[in-house]
């Protein structure tokens, strides 16, 4: 059943192809464990790329565990499921943060196939155009290595792994990047809540060479970013306030502006996507293409 409609939905993706709009940068930022700051790393990055002229919508793919209403302080009553049930319009669930950031609320790739039909589908990727502006996406996803998450890597420009030098956490991130490897080369890291760069130098240098040992050098493994201990993130994180706004001098914040930069500068060398992957529904265009 979920092949025959996948191969339907397909169908109705290859029949827009034609529709252009801006180029948009698809960032996947996952993580092997919970509680490493996923979340909070995604929205305040969201946040900062908007302030730098961008146009950027992050997308809540952390199913069952969705918490990135609570992160910009807004409520959410319906999420893309709603939609794709035919009942709410993607104008009604999209929610402006800011004139230059709009947060989705999503629902994992395996529901969005369960209740979709083609016609409901069909009017979800003509709406889905109004976000077609977008020059940066963020998927902020559920951590671990299930097929739901494995679904929104592969169809990611950029895969981040998020992992704190915790043991434990370090294991996870390796399962997430073993497991992620088998369909891509490329894959970055962001060491959070380091003591020093020193420290997050040596982890991620461990983690490299067991991926080169394990699962070969074809693997390009790349140290996006580090960001610091900092006790002004626990703090915003309790007002329901992103730390880049509310101690925007802090080690944390200007941790998070300078790997801000390097997205950014990824997206200005946007010439390799195609323009008809625009927005929200090019990022289902690619998430049907994995099916």
């Amino acid at each position: 059943m979920i092949g025959h409609q996948a191969s339907k939905l397909q169908k109705l993706v290859a029949e827009n192809e034609n529709r252009t709009g801006k180029k948009t940068r698809f960032v996947a930022i996952t993580s092997g464990k919970g509680g490493v700051g996923k979340s909070t790393i995604s929205s305040n990055l969201a946040m900062l790329l908007s302030g730098s002229g961008l146009k950027v919508g992050i997308f809540d793919a952390d199913i069952g565990l969705a918490n990135l209403d609570v992160m910009f302080n807004v409520k959410i009553k319906k999420n893309i499921l709603h939609v794709l049930k035919g009942e709410a319009g993607v104008g009604d669930i999209v929610i402006p943060i800011n004139p230059r950031l709009t947060l989705i609320p999503g629902e994992s790739g395996e529901e969005i196939l369960k209740y979709s039909d083609t016609s409901l589908f069909e009017r979800f990727m003509r709406e889905a155009h109004v976000l077609d502006d977008l020059d940066i996406m963020i998927i902020d996803t559920g951590a671990g290595i299930g097929d739901h998450i494995q679904l929104f890597l592969n169809a990611a420009d950029d895969v981040i792994v998020v992992t704190v030098p915790d043991p434990a956490a370090i294991t996870d991130a390796y399962a997430t990047i073993k497991v992620t490897a088998r369909t891509r080369d490329d894959i970055c890291m962001i060491m959070n809540q380091v003591r020093s760069a020193k420290e997050a130098d040596a982890v991620f240098e461990k983690i490299r060479k067991v991926a080169h040992a394990n699962i070969g050098a074809q693997l390009k493994l790349e140290l996006l970013g580090r960001i610091h201990q900092d006790p002004k993130v626990a703090i915003a994180v309790k007002q329901r306030a992103l730390v880049v706004e509310e101690f925007p001098s802090c080690q944390a914040s200007r941790d998070l502006e300078e790997i801000a930069r390097t997205l950014a500068r990824k997206v200005e060398r946007n010439v390799l996507i195609k323009s008809a992957e625009s927005g929200l529904s090019g990022l289902f265009k690619r998430l049907m293409g994995h099916f």
